[in-house]
C-alpha cells in the first residue's frame, strides 16, 4: 500500500499520542523513550486545532492505510526577532525505515516552510551518530553549523547532537 502524507487533525490526537510511545521504545534518537509525550488527549487535540488554523506551524502524518507510521512537524519561532526561522522534527516507525517516508515528510515540511510560513532559515538537531538522518537532511541541503555536546544523557552516557540548518533564500 502507498504511504499517504496528510495533515494531522484534532480527531487524530489519541493515535498521535500513541505513536511516540512506539517510536520512543524503538530508538534512542528521540527526546523521549517508551513513555512518549506526557500530554492529555484533550490538550493534544487543542494543539492540533491551533496548528490547523496556523500559517506558522504544521503537523503531518505518514499513513500506511489507517496506521500512523511517521510524523513530522514544523513551527516558526514565536518571537518577532526570530520569526524568520523555524524548526522541524521527523519520526518514522522502525518498521518503515528506508522506504522514503522521511523524504516525503521532508518535502512536505520544506514546502510549507517556504510557501506558507515564508521562513528564511530552517534548523534542526540530530544525534551526531545518526548517519541515516544526517544523510536525509544533507540531501535537502542542510549543513552542520555546530555540535551541542552532551545534548542527551541516556543511561549515564552523554550524547552529542549536530545542529543543522538550511537557508531557503540562497
Amino acid at each position: 500500500m502507498a504511504i499517504r502524507i496528510v495533515k494531522a487533525m484534532p480527531a487524530d490526537a489519541e493515535a498521535i499520542l500513541s505513536f511516540p510511545k512506539r517510536c520512543g521504545a524503538e530508538t534512542d534518537n528521540l527526546s523521549f523513550g517508551a513513555e512518549g509525550i506526557p500530554v492529555s488527549i484533550e490538550r493534544e487535540a487543542a494543539y492540533l486545532l491551533s496548528v490547523e488554523a496556523s500559517s506558522a506551524s504544521v503537523f503531518y502524518l505518514a499513513k500506511d492505510g489507517d496506521e500512523i507510521v511517521g510524523t513530522a512537524n514544523y513551527a516558526v519561532s514565536p518571537k518577532r526577532r526570530t520569526a524568520h526561522r523555524g524548526e522541524l522534527g521527523i519520526c518514522v516507525a522502525k518498521s518503515h525505515w528506508n522506504r522514503g517516508i522521511g523524504t516525503q515528510l521532508m518535502e512536505h515540511l520544506l514546502a510549507f516552510a517556504k510557501d506558507v510560513a515564508e521562513s528564511e532559515i530552517v534548523s534542526l538537531e540530530v544525534r551526531s551518530d545518526n548517519a541515516a538522518a544526517i544523510r536525509l537532511y544533507q540531501k535537502f541541503g542542510f549543513e552542520k553549523i555546530g555540535t551541542f555536546y552532551g545534548y542527551f544523557k541516556i543511561d549515564g552516557k552523554l550524547i552529542d547532537f549536530d545542529i543543522m540548518e538550511l537557508h531557503l533564500l540562497r
